[in-house]
């Protein structure tokens, strides 16, 4: 009788303010079979005391014995390599999950370049001298596609801004190192329980103070057909997972032949000499990489006309004039007025009143801006096999995540406000 395989190992890096508390519940998950026999969490964060957002269910995640959380600089070269070491009378770790990288917009060229480039190269050449199985590169989606056809994964898209730019840029390098295992997965706009990061939960914050308010939630980007792509925290889980057991099966070069793609030069060409470790913009990695967006073909209107019915109102659009004058206003304090006072008055008049939560109904200038984000997710079920576990976005998945808040009490339940 064959031996059986022992389970793998795990380390996530970063993302606790993202996406990687999902990852970690869905490979150590409070009711079933564990798919790793040990997950280590590696970031900048403290969880006791927390000092960033943990929510409830990875409390108890981080109970079990089998996972640990390690708080950590990983800008240190040594914080890093530390990390890598396996506990005591345990083997090497069999699969890395890299969820790092800055997803604040407003931060300087230079941190963008230390907190995405630097700390993914740092992991990056770690991992290869590691010989980890699997390392799975999470990619945000800070692209514009074309508002014409969904993007293959072959298809040369554009990085939007200095966050964009870096994280693409972190893709290159990342191929370029030699034996590593990576394999990207390209994410579209993630939303899903205890998710209070990125554009869709800040949606649902602001649609839900229009209900309140009894007034239509508007854009300014008429006419809304400009695709956002949407994906379930829940599959960004279960992709990762899917691309690692995928690549430890096949190593770099078989994965390269039949899941590669060129990951073109997107930068200021004069960059190469200030940045240690930028790959030359005249040579073309390529990597695996795999798109992962639900079924639902979101677009903006779409997408508004789902959430604020959700929350008993419409989505419609300001006049020419009024989103001229939007467009041309700098100060994110006077478009963020109506919504955030309402959003106030809503805690206050919540039963019982609600003094803390981790949600706002302010939107910072990316989630203001118009994104165009479409991407083809049939690479990722055809060669992986991969199938969504919640393949639309609508009222039912919406639903469970304002219950789940509910019942943490960080989301109010006041009625309409009585000034409606």
């Amino acid at each position: 009788m064959a031996a059986e395989h022992p389970m793998p190992s795990a380390l996530i890096f970063g993302g606790l303010n993202t996406c990687s508390r999902a990852l970690a519940a869905f490979l150590v998950p409070l009711d079933g079979e564990a798919k790793v026999s040990f997950l280590r969490i590696v970031d900048k964060y403290s969880v006791h005391p927390a000092t960033t957002y943990i929510g409830p269910e990875f409390t108890k995640v981080l109970a079990n014995p089998n996972v640990e959380y390690r708080q950590a600089n990983l800008t240190v070269p040594a914080a890093i390599q530390s990390a890598f070491d396996p506990p005591a009378g345990k083997p090497a770790f069999d699969y890395v999950f890299d969820f790092t990288g800055e997803v604040r917009n407003d931060r300087s060229e230079l941190i963008q370049i230390s907190n995405t480039f630097g700390i993914a190269r740092l992991l990056g050449l770690e991992a290869a001298n590691r010989k980890v199985k699997a390392y799975v590169r999470i990619q945000q989606p800070f692209y514009e596609t074309s508002a014409k056809a969904p993007a293959a994964e072959s298809e040369d898209v554009k990085p939007v801004e200095a966050m964009g730019i870096w994280w693409h840029e972190s893709l290159r390098m990342l191929a370029s190192i030699p034996d590593l295992n990576l394999v990207v997965l390209r994410i579209g706009f993630v939303y899903g329980p205890y998710t209070n990061f990125g554009t869709i939960i800040s949606a649902m914050t602001v649609a839900s103070v229009y209900g309140y308010l009894d007034k239509p939630m508007k854009s300014m980007w008429s006419p809304g057909k400009n695709p956002t792509n949407t994906v379930h925290i829940d599959d960004v889980a279960g992709g990762a997972w899917a691309c690692a057991v995928w690549m430890a099966t096949k190593g770099r070069s078989a994965a390269d032949q039949e899941a590669g793609v060129k990951i073109p030069f997107h930068n200021d060409k004069g960059k190469v000499k200030e940045v240690q470790g930028m790959t030359p913009p005249e040579q073309t990695p390529i990597a695996p990489l795999f798109n992962l967006v639900d079924d639902s073909k979101s677009t903006l209107v779409s997408t508004g006309k789902t959430i604020s019915s959700f929350f008993g109102t419409t989505f419609e659009f300001f006049n020419i004039v009024e989103s001229t004058v939007f467009k041309l206003m700098d100060d994110l304090e006077d478009i963020n007025e109506h919504h955030v006072e309402g959003w106030t008055e809503m805690l206050t008049e919540s039963v019982p009143p609600i003094t803390n939560t981790p949600l706002s109904a302010y939107m910072d200038k990316y989630t203001l801006d118009k994104h165009t984000v479409s991407f083809d997710n049939t690479k990722i079920k055809q060669v992986l096999g991969y199938q969504l576990l919640r393949p639309e976005f609508n009222h039912d998945n919406i639903k469970e995540v304002v219950d789940k808040w509910k019942a943490e009490g960080c989301w109010p339940n006041a009625s309409k406000s009585p000034n409606a």
